[in-house]
């Protein structure tokens, strides 16, 4: 029996993850920030942007003629959550903080005219030792990526 299935080949196969066969552009709108910080929305953006282009192999485009669009907002940032406290001389210090970032995010297949994936409320964290916030924000923008990376490929 097995010897009969490898002459005759498998009719199975699979297909790499990512987005539906007719979506091959993508247009990444800028997420709107309802932070405090004015340079989140960038990064937040650029990172999405490499990542869709580079992991789900979508090519940029203009909105009006991309087959998909990325849009979302930030609704939280929170940059200094205490996680660890060491004893000192005489007073308590933070040797652990994390950053949290919230956003709500959607890739709208403009074709179709529906949602292809969305997610709200969606929180990612990075872990960093102070001073080096900046450390920790790239550890949750790396989780946010791979959060919409995966969610959008598990539609598929």
């Amino acid at each position: 029996m097995l010897l009969l299935l490898a002459a005759t080949g498998c009719v199975y196969g699979f297909r790499g993850g990512g987005m539906p066969a007719g979506i091959r552009t993508v247009a990444i709108l800028p997420f709107d920030n309802r932070t405090g910080e004015p340079a989140l929305a960038q990064e937040v953006s650029e990172a999405i942007r490499e990542a869709v282009e580079r992991r789900l192999g979508l090519r940029p485009a203009a909105e009006a003629g991309a087959d998909a669009v990325v849009r979302g907002e930030i609704v939280r940032y929170e940059p200094d959550i205490p996680l660890s406290y060491e004893a000192g001389q005489g007073r308590v210090e933070v040797t652990r903080r994390r950053v949290q970032i919230v956003v709500n995010v959607e890739i709208f297949d403009q074709r179709a005219g529906r949602a292809l994936w969305q997610r709200n409320g969606l929180t990612v964290d990075g872990e960093y030792q102070p001073p080096r916030e900046v450390e920790g924000r790239r550890l949750a923008l790396q989780k946010l990526v791979n959060d919409v990376v995966e969610g959008a490929q598990s539609q598929w």
